[in-house]
């Protein structure tokens, strides 16, 4: 029998727009209130310290996906370097990151369209999770046009405030919060108004904001040139990163003090508010909702693509590597869907901070991954100089940077225990992964 094998049809334009729609999502138009709330305007340097933490990650990934054509994500190279277990735990883990990621988000859709219509929040996220599902399972080329145009609406938006900050800030224009000016951002208690600690507290919704931007790698396999447009993506991100995160919330600090932004809504709609734009908050709410849409098309994707690669390694039910004529794992990407639509009506009912809890239980499986993504080109890079000398994408500063990055993600962990916040998904997310250890001795028990 032909083995299957997922089509190629995502184009270079697709793959730069999944690259910059992975990194401008809900943490940076909702999540951004309360990390400017911890931070102050010290969150710009949060935003960068993490920023190219991510990038050396990618990297990383990067030369790893380029080694061996047979890769499909990361999961491939983590059991090849570090153990077949460490390819099953992380594919899990990848999963359940955007699982509750998307749960979040298609919640997020039900809250943001009542906004307009008065009806219960599960019908249109409903609505929403069942166009996603049947959009995706058509041709992966539809999930690439789907992620273009909600990745160009953010773009736009980002783009509008952007340049009209500036211009309100060369003319010194007058809001009701004050003047526009960068004096803004030390005027009102000074760079790091909440001290060290407060800037700290702010890195998990910073790495938050972060999540996704791998998932450049989760499409390698279907990138009609990887070669070109992986090493072409990856190297784009630092810019993205200055403008998108760092260019927008300077501009943000500079229209309005931080004092004047409440951490319970997104800076972006009260920034446009404030200079007068009478719309603002519903063009500022059909932006997030296409960011949330957008975040949860990307959970469908991801999560469809982890399972069929892990069934197709027998690490998963093997119905789940099947594929559709259209060559999409598609009882992959519907039983992934069953589990986001669950607990979503689950999510309804638990009360406000539960937001919380699954943001933070998400940054941490993402810094599990990203871990292990260094860790496993620590040993790529002893184990095979030979592919290590032909690469033509080398991540710089090898293997430095990678225990360097690896001792700032413990850091952020050690800080996120301590934090009242976040303290309780800390000490839950474990549990996780000692499930699917015993998981996996299991599996492997019963195998031989």
């Amino acid at each position: 029998m032909e083995q299957q094998e997922l089509k190629r049809d995502l184009k270079n334009r697709h793959v730069q727009l999944i690259a910059i729609g992975g990194t401008i999502g809900t943490g940076l138009f909702l999540g951004s209130g309360k990390a400017i709330e911890l931070a102050g305007p010290s969150i710009l340097l949060a935003y960068l310290i993490i920023g190219i933490a991510v990038f050396f990650v990618m990297r990383a990934l990067g030369e790893l996906l380029l080694s061996n054509a047979g890769y499909q994500s990361f999961t491939d190279f983590a059991a090849e370097y570090i153990g077949p277990w460490a390819g099953f735990v992380t594919g899990w883990t990848y999963w359940f990151c955007w699982i509750m990621v998307a749960m979040a988000d298609i919640i997020a859709v039900g809250l943001y369209v009542q906004y307009w219509f008065d009806i219960p929040q599960w019908i249109p996220a409903l609505i929403c999770l069942i166009i996603l599902l049947g959009l995706n399972l058509l041709t992966v080329k539809l999930f690439g046009e789907l992620e273009f145009w909600f990745a160009l609406i953010k773009v736009i938006t980002i783009l509008a405030l952007i340049i009209g900050g500036t211009i309100l800030l060369v003319i010194g224009f007058q809001t009701d919060a004050g003047t526009v000016s960068v004096k803004n951002l030390w005027e009102h208690g000074g760079l790091f108004p909440n001290g060290i600690t407060g800037f700290l507290l702010s890195f998990q919704m910073v790495v938050f904001a972060y999540v996704g931007v791998e998932l450049v790698g989760v499409s390698a396999a279907e990138t009609a040139n990887p070669q070109k447009n992986i090493p072409s993506a990856i190297n784009k991100i630092p810019m993205r990163i200055l403008f998108f995160y760092v260019g927008a919330l300077f501009i943000i600090l500079c229209i309005s003090p931080w004092t004047q932004l409440q951490a319970s809504s997104s800076p972006f709609v009260q920034v446009f508010s404030l200079v007068g734009i009478p719309i603002a908050a519903g063009i500022i709410n059909f932006v997030v909702l296409t960011s949330a849409a957008s975040a949860c098309n990307s959970g469908l994707f991801s999560t469809s693509r982890i399972l069929y690669n892990l069934s197709s390694h027998k690490q998963g039910p093997a119905r789940l590597a099947k594929l559709n004529k259209n060559h999409v794992p598609s009882d992959a990407l519907l039983t992934s869907g069953v589990v986001v639509s669950i607990g979503a009506l689950l999510s309804k009912l638990i009360p406000e901070q539960a937001f919380s809890i699954v943001t933070t239980i998400s940054a941490i499986c993402f810094i599990w991954v990203w871990g292990i993504i260094l860790i496993s080109h620590i040993r790529y890079s002893k184990l095979r100089p030979d592919l290590r000398e032909k690469s033509t994408f080398k991540a710089p500063f090898t293997p430095f940077i990678n225990y360097a990055v690896l001792a700032l993600f413990v850091f952020i962990l050690i800080i996120m225990l301590f934090a009242e916040a976040t303290r309780l998904a800390v000490l839950m997310t474990p549990l996780w992964f000692v499930l699917l250890i015993l998981f996996y001795l299991f599996k492997r028990k019963n195998s031989k």
